[in-house]
């Protein structure tokens, strides 16, 4: 490995306490020693495909015929305390664990943050005093963008809550699929969407930019919530075994999109505090355009390693019969990130507004297309100050401005 221990810690010092408060509040997204905070349960287990590997990596996730001294054995992973400084893993145990998901109780305590202002940017915005300022379309326009959490829904997925909506307010609701963060903002900030899911690293844009009210996120039957970044690898690169062999000039990182939490906000930061890697300093960042991406890459050997949001790669690798996740190491995973919320637009008249949350809060959507293909039937209410006080905090931490070209570069 290329040694940039100099260079490394004179760019960490300058950065890594930029901002009073902020190692604190990362502490409790490190993961990096001992446990993780907590496990997903049972849910979602996502190992069925591993079977089907071909790579040099044993079938059950054993180190015994790998060069890397660290590859513990399926056997030996525990949700509770993953032990990564000693350890990293085929991701096969971690999924048939459910670790891609936090659980419940991380939500809970997510809401439960005595948090008085937001660490970065705006707070949410009021209703209007003024009447006249008030949005009252004919027409509801909801905009489904990239997801953190759930890869490539589409119009008929949506058809249950749209009914909800159009029964609690009496608008008619008109899909719109964009393909970009950049793009979901751009359409609630000018008027052209009034309700959109956001991933969860573009809500804070937002937020900021487009008077987003996030309200709403999806919990999954089992009680799993959220999702993680795991840093992740091919299983035969032996050379990687931590994240700290990120800093190589021989490994070539993928991150997914700029404004993506999992996949480049939180590992800039995260990398940075908690092993002295500096992203775009340590190694060169190429940037993927999204998760699956950046999966289908690593299995490929276009790039050697990166950050994934935990459930995308579960998505991505369920849904490719070329791919196994005994193809994949994880070398370092966070602590459980809220998943994208549902949000409406701060002007829509108050009526409308209690008919949107009352669509998502007061519906079981059991059995429908919607919950099938997003993994959730229940949605519970978020607080953007408190649920989102993390990512703010990994965004200050990184000096993000919330404009929109800092969104779209």
């Amino acid at each position: 490995m290329v040694d940039h221990t100099g260079r490394r810690h004179e760019s960490s010092s300058r950065r890594r306490f930029l901002l009073a408060g902020g190692a604190a509040a990362i502490t409790g997204l490190a993961g990096c020693s001992g446990g993780s905070g907590s496990t997903g349960g049972d849910g979602g287990s996502g190992g069925d495909g591993a079977s089907s590997s071909t790579n040099s990596a044993s079938g059950d996730g054993g180190s015994g015929e790998s060069g890397d001294p660290l590859l513990a054995d399926a056997s030996e992973f525990d949700p509770e305390s993953p032990n990564w400084e000693e350890n990293n893993y085929l991701s096969t145990p971690l999924i048939d664990a459910g670790y891609e998901r936090g659980s419940r109780t991380d939500l809970e305590s997510m809401g439960s943050r005595e948090v008085d202002e937001v660490p970065h940017g705006e707070p949410v915005q009021e209703t209007p005093d003024d009447e006249s300022e008030w949005l009252e379309p004919d027409t509801l326009v909801f905009t489904e963008s990239p997801s953190e959490d759930v890869q490539g829904r589409y119009e008929e997925d949506f058809q249950a809550v749209f009914d909800r909506i159009e029964e609690e307010t009496g608008l008619p609701v008109e899909y719109n699929r964009v393909n970009s963060y950049a793009a979901s903002v751009e359409a609630m900030r000018s008027e052209r969407a009034h309700i959109a899911n956001f991933s969860t690293g573009t809500t804070c844009f937002a937020v900021n930019l487009a008077g987003a009210v996030p309200f709403t996120a999806g919990i999954a039957p089992d009680g799993s919530f959220g999702y993680r970044l795991f840093a992740t690898t091919r299983a035969d690169a032996d050379g990687i075994q931590s994240v700290e062999d990120f800093a190589n000039d021989d490994v070539r990182m993928a991150h997914a999109e700029p404004a993506s939490n999992s996949g480049h906000q939180a590992p800039s930061a995260l990398f940075d505090q908690y092993f002295d890697v500096t992203a775009g300093e340590d190694y060169e960042i190429n940037f993927s355009g999204g998760h699956s991406q950046t999966t289908r890459g690593i299995a490929a050997g276009d790039y050697d390693a990166g950050p994934i949001c935990s459930t995308c790669f579960l998505d991505t690798v369920e849904a490719d019969s070329n791919l196994s996740f005994d193809e994949f190491k994880v070398v370092w995973a966070s602590n459980p990130f809220p998943n994208g919320p549902v949000a409406y637009r701060y002007n829509l008249h108050p009526d409308i507004q209690e008919g949107i949350r009352n669509a998502w809060l007061d519906s079981d959507f059991a059995g429908t297309a919607y919950a099938e293909r997003t993994g959730y039937e229940e949605y519970v209410p978020i607080e953007y100050r408190r649920h989102w006080y993390d990512i703010m905090v990994i965004q200050r931490y990184n000096d993000v401005e919330y404009t929109q070209g800092a969104l779209s570069e």
